[in-house]
């Protein structure tokens, strides 16, 4: 099934509207959505290495659009649609305890979170939960996500093509390895918390 998904999204690439498919995950992953979009860039990168850098451009202002509608999420409706994704994901729990960290260290989580496997929709709707100011989780989340897309797109517009290589040769311990990878960023954050 990965391997389909992985060949669908390569082929997907050349088709016209692959760049809105692309903003429309990221966007989606920045508030509700469980599948980050590097699950769709990195196959379209290694398929129109030309289009990394815009790729990279649009996966990161669709993150941070899609990083608003988290915030208000958290923010405006986190008793309902909020606390129904925490509890989804299990970390009801602890969102307290989030919220009061970021009191003392709400930059450095946004900037370290946002970089890593946790998922992204966790920090926007708890930044909005904690009343974090907007000015800052704007400016902070386009350079994390920035940071990011655009250092995936350096990896890839430079080893593209061993990476592609090594894809196409290993894709299921790899496949496993993302989302071993992406589990544990869940499990990460829960910890955290």
């Amino acid at each position: 099934m990965l391997k389909r998904l992985y060949d669908w999204t390569l082929s997907l690439a050349a088709r016209p509207w692959a760049a809105g498919a692309l903003g429309a995950v990221s966007f989606a992953e920045s508030s509700f959505f469980p599948v980050p979009p590097d699950v769709m860039m990195v196959p379209m990168t290694l398929s129109r290495p030309d289009q990394a850098w815009r790729y990279a451009a649009i996966a990161t202002v669709t993150s941070v659009l899609g990083g608003l509608l988290g915030y208000a999420i958290g923010a405006l409706l986190y008793d309902s649609v909020g606390q129904w994704l925490f509890d989804l994901y299990g970390l009801s729990r602890g969102a307290e305890a989030f919220r009061a960290a970021y009191a003392q260290h709400g930059h450095w989580i946004i900037l370290i979170k946002g970089f890593t496997p946790i998922p992204y929709k966790l920090v926007t709707i708890t930044s909005g939960f904690a009343g974090y100011d907007l000015f800052w989780f704007v400016v902070l989340s386009i350079i994390t996500r920035g940071a990011r897309f655009f250092f995936l797109s350096a990896l890839l517009s430079r080893y593209g093509a061993w990476i592609k290589d090594k894809l196409d040769r290993h894709f299921y311990p790899i496949a496993i390895g993302a989302v071993a990878l992406i589990a544990m960023g869940f499990v990460g954050f829960r910890y955290l918390l």
